[in-house]
């Protein structure tokens, strides 16, 4: 029977009616939230639900700017994985009956070695953009994409730092950052100080592999709160390679160029089920560019996991440098009496270590314990001068801390205790901190922290620090995001750890720094720019003069409390994706820096009203990646304005042209995990200078192979 008109219509729609009933019956729907520790909404996660008994497609959608996510499937058995950038992903097998609609809530754990992640910053795990503290980054990507062995390059292409290098390869290497004193920045391996030689002297970089580093990350400005001693200026902080191959990952490289310089490295690492492990050894040998100019180095790494549960881990990072350079002196003054000692060298041994327990005790409690302990031995020899001296410094100590998660927040607590020694001196620092970070709604994070030490040295000081980052606007346009963030934070930096007779009871040191900034995102997140204005306070600087204080031999000297000195300036930087195969991004820095007191100086250089030691008023890096038919090539500018400086041999020789180098990377990928690698550093073979005398390595190239079996 046919029917006609209104009869016709009506059957159609009771039709169509009945059809999406019995689809609403058929089709199965998961639903749920995604948060992160604390509580937030997780905004643009991928969510994939993958049949497991049909060979359908899989369904896939995002979560929304309140975290949520909806899936309507068939009714079946799935594997769903949830993933962002910044989180760990979380995977979940479900069964969906005809109808049914399951919710899943997942809480997602921070990826620490993300780049969009930072570990430094605060007491616990934060995204990069809601860090109230200016941090900058640098990926394990780029540092392959650079070709640098050695850290100090890499190091150097972030914007505020400024370096000290007392010859061309394995001369002393020091860092200033953002006008602080060489001293003034804590640095980091997996947890692990390596502020060791002499507590209250820098770091020597000179010796410090690129090999078998995941991530650098470098905090600006004073987080004593945080760190405790030497965190005056910031915190570096290295993070060496873990294993996440189910089958074992190897890698070797061979490489060698110019100047009898050969490298080689090999690495070993896997997860094998809740073990993983990542070990590593490099070489690096270079003959130098002149007479007594020579480095050899050899460095040892390990990184151990155990998860007992997904709450429950324990990790602990090795290593082990040991390198002799050859320290011929200003070659560059050689007519100059006492400027240069062919013969002299320097033999260091680092050590540095850290076992750190993760684990939950509630629902909203993380809890940290982490034991660590760093050696330096440093043995000098001046044959010339027949001298030669042996110095031993360790520094061993516990970190415990406990934060409470609560909705869009966190607070925690914690208790330090550290031990120094050197030789037969010593002495004991403990102290207490607590930090609070609260989200107000989607835009406003703040936090505010503060530490009470206790020090055998100088007693018992407080510090605090706050901060808040301010979404101004979200977007994906071309018009993107634009946050605004500033921070405060007081510093303090124990004095040298010398006989008590010999030296007066000294106040650490102290910095106040003060920083605003603001982070713009252009073209669907194609381009970044960002800058922030700093303005850094050092004051009670220890300063050294011969005249031997009462007890105390004329020839010891002593030290005092005398200096001060203010930095204040810009850094700034941006990154451009330019097209699919090409990434150019740079920085700029000023450093407008000034001696305010300095009663003991020691030369003409160092006095008040002159801008402080080593740091240029103007400093810039450019980086261009390209990536295209199996090749990538690498290309960075390094500009250094002129600087503060002296000879410290009475010539009058007061600060160090500025400079312009290029270095240029290329790898080609071979397949079946061949590649060459190549790196032609100062390419246009400038001589320049990092310090008075000192020659800087002219150019100089490495070519290689680099094989890596079992990536995934």
């Amino acid at each position: 029977m046919r029917l006609h008109g209104f009869p016709a219509i009506l059957a159609g729609v009771l039709f169509a009616f009945s059809s999406i009933a019995t689809q609403g019956q058929t089709t199965s729907v998961l639903k749920g939230t995604l948060t992160d520790p604390s509580g937030s909404a997780i905004a643009g996660a991928t969510i994939v639900a993958q049949p497991i008994d049909s060979s359908a497609k899989p369904v896939q959608t995002k979560s929304d700017s309140s975290g949520k996510f909806l899936l309507r499937v068939a009714p079946g058995r799935y594997g769903v994985t949830i993933s962002e950038e910044s989180f760990s992903s979380a995977e979940e097998n479900v069964s969906l009956a005809a109808g049914e609609s399951r919710t899943l809530d997942v809480t997602l754990e921070l990826q620490r070695l993300a780049s969009t992640v930072v570990v430094t910053g605060t007491a616990e795990p934060e995204l990069a953009s809601m860090d109230a503290s200016p941090v900058d980054v640098l990926t394990q990507k780029q540092i392959e994409q650079s070709g640098q062995v050695l850290l100090t390059p890499l190091l150097a292409s972030l914007p505020g730092l400024s370096f000290s290098q007392l010859g061309p390869i394995g001369g002393t290497t020091t860092f200033f950052l953002d006008g602080g004193d060489s001293n003034y920045t804590k640095v980091l391996v997996d947890g692990a100080p390596i502020n060791v030689s002499q507590p209250g002297f820098s770091v020597d970089f000179s010796n410090l592999s690129a090999d078998d580093i995941e991530k650098i990350e470098l905090v600006h400005g004073a987080s004593s709160a945080l760190y405790g001693t030497d965190a005056m200026a910031g915190v570096l902080q290295i993070f060496t390679h873990r294993g996440t191959t189910q089958t074992p990952q190897i890698t070797v490289e061979g490489d060698g160029g110019m100047f009898d310089t050969g490298h080689s490295a090999g690495q070993i690492s896997q997860e094998i089920g809740a073990f993983d492990y990542s070990g590593g050894l490099s070489y690096i040998g270079s003959n130098g560019q002149g007479m007594g100019d020579y480095f050899r180095d050899a460095t040892a790494t390990g990184n151990f996991g155990l998860k007992f549960s997904d709450t429950d881990t324990l990790r602990l990072s090795l290593r082990n440098t040991s390198s002799d350079a050859g320290q011929p002196g200003q070659t560059d003054l050689a007519s100059v009496p006492f400027a240069v000692d062919y013969g002299q060298h320097s033999d260091l041994h680092d050590f540095a270590s850290s076992l750190m327990w993760n684990f939950k005790t509630g629902e909203h409690w993380e809890d940290s314990l982490t034991g660590y302990d760093s050696r330096t031995q440093d043995l000098a020899v001046s044959p010339a001068f027949d001298y030669s001296a042996l110095n031993k410094f360790n520094r061993a100590g516990f970190n415990g801390q406990s934060t409470y998660l609560f909705n869009e927040g966190e607070v925690t607590a914690g208790y330090a205790f550290e031990n120094e020694t050197g030789g037969v001196f010593r002495r004991h620092d403990q102290a207490g901190y607590l930090e609070i970070r609260r989200q107000f709604g989607k835009r406003l994070t703040a936090i505010a922290g503060g530490r009470v030490e206790a020090n055998d040295s100088y007693g018992t000081r407080a510090v605090p620090r706050v901060g808040a980052s301010y979404a101004l606007r979200y977007g994906h346009g071309f018009w993107g995001a634009t946050r605004v963030r500033s921070s405060y934070g007081e510093g303090i930096m124990e004095p040298p750890l010398l006989p008590p007779d010999c030296t007066p009871i000294l106040k650490p040191e102290q910095s106040t720094t003060v920083d605003a900034g603001v982070d713009q995102y252009l073209d669907s997140d194609r381009i970044r720019f960002s800058t922030t204005f700093f303005h850094n306070d050092f004051h009670d600087i220890v300063s050294f003069t011969s005249a031997g204080a009462e007890n105390c031999p004329a020839f010891f000297g002593s030290y005092f409390n005398t200096d001060k000195a203010r930095a204040a300036g810009s850094n700034t930087s941006f990154e451009v994706r330019a097209t699919r195969w090409l990434d150019v991004g740079g920085n700029y820095s000023y450093d407008d820096s000034k001696v305010l007191k300095a009663p003991n100086a020691s030369d003409p250089a160092l006095v008040a009203g002159n801008r402080l030691y080593k740091r240029p008023l103007h400093s810039a890096n450019l980086i261009a990646d390209a990536h295209f038919r199996r090749m990538n090539w690498n290309l960075t500018g390094e500009y250094v304005g002129r600087r503060a400086d002296s000879d410290f041999l009475g010539l009058g020789i007061t600060s160090d042209p500025s400079y312009l180098i290029w270095n240029l990377a290329n790898s080609i990928d071979l397949s079946h995990g061949l590649s060459t690698v190549a790196t032609v550093d100062n390419l246009l073979n400038r001589h320049y200078e990092v310090a008075v005398g000192y020659p800087a390595l002219r150019l100089n190239y490495r070519v290689g192979l680099k094989y890596t079996w079992g990536r995934e």
